[in-house]
């Protein structure tokens, strides 16, 4: 059968019709989900020793518990992704254990270690919250039929991870020197989060995103969508966050250079060197950060294990 022209594509799409199979693609559209995909895996894999890393600090079994509860649901979502790339011809076997750790693609927010409880929940948050906006995003717009049902269950259980972060963050600003732990993650986190959405619209590369229905909205509108909640949250909680919305231009306005320098090592921003340049964060996030290795690692190990034994076999 001949491949599918981006004639036939957009058709199809211009109906209002959702694309079903690898047959209903158009070469650049495959490539352009597998890539989205493949973001969406790793993000939600790599999720899971990043959080497992820090609920070791969990306050009591209870908290411990959820924090294992939220890993196992991320998993789940990276399976999803993963299972859908299969059926559109990837070896998800290669894919997640013949890679090298630099070749994984998540935010780089996930390889700035989260060491205390505090970082965790905060992480629930800010970090969860932009998955909650990223997939929600995918779930209500979305025309790649597979993916868009699936979500239906991501969905409810990003929303349940931010709501977790959030209980949390109000229970530990009433303890003694909570306010302080809590503006101390929130200073590193919130800019990396605010990051996390990629490129400003003006220097997008990939923008079948929008026009093949990969998503519905673009990077700085999915940003403006999660500062909404996570600006108003800060602010109720009496914590000092570095945006506020600015009523004559109608949107939220960052109180700090866009992008800055982050010395990882240090979790710190250099805010007072002023911006840098796209192309300095870009070589930033390609390099990867300092768990990198550790966290592709644990995710590896356990294969590499079985294939030894069973080579010694």
């Amino acid at each position: 059968m001949a491949p599918v022209t981006e004639e036939q594509l957009q058709s199809r799409l211009k109906d209002g019709k959702l694309v079903e199979t690898i047959e209903q693609m158009s070469p650049v559209y495959l490539a352009g989900i597998k890539r989205i995909l493949t973001v969406s895996a790793d993000t939600e894999l790599i999720s899971a020793p990043a959080y497992y890393h820090a609920a070791q600090d969990a306050p009591s079994l209870n908290a411990f518990v959820s924090a294992m509860g939220i890993i196992q649901d991320e998993l789940g979502h990276a399976h999803i992704a993963y299972r859908i790339l299969e059926d559109l011809g990837v070896d998800k076997e290669k894919l997640i254990y013949d890679r090298k750790p630099e070749e994984f693609k998540y935010p780089y927010a996930f390889d700035v270690p989260l060491e205390t409880w505090t970082e965790l929940v905060v992480a629930n948050a800010f970090y969860d919250r932009a998955g909650f906006v990223l997939l929600g995003d995918v779930f209500k717009h979305g025309k790649f039929g597979p993916w868009k049902r699936a979500l239906a269950k991501v969905d409810k259980e990003e929303n349940f991870h931010l709501r977790h972060g959030e209980m949390w963050m109000r229970k530990i600003i009433q303890r003694k020197g909570g306010r302080e732990e809590l503006q101390k993650a929130l200073d590193w986190m919130f800019p990396l989060t605010v990051e996390w959405f990629g490129l400003p619209d003006d220097l997008k590369r990939h923008t079948e995103q929008i026009d093949y229905g990969f998503k519905g909205s673009t990077n700085d509108e999915l940003r403006q969508i999660w500062m909404s909640t996570a600006v108003p949250l800060c602010d109720e909680l009496g914590l000092n966050v570095p945006a506020h919305y600015d009523k004559k231009q109608g949107k939220y306005v960052l109180d700090f250079p866009f992008p800055s320098r982050f010395i990882a090592e240090e979790k710190r921003w250099v805010f007072e060197e002023g911006p840098i340049s796209w192309d300095d964060v870009l070589v930033r996030w390609k390099a990867r950060g300092p768990k990198n290795r550790e966290f592709v690692a644990a995710v590896q190990r356990g294969h590499k294990e079985l294939m030894q034994m069973t080579e010694v076999n």
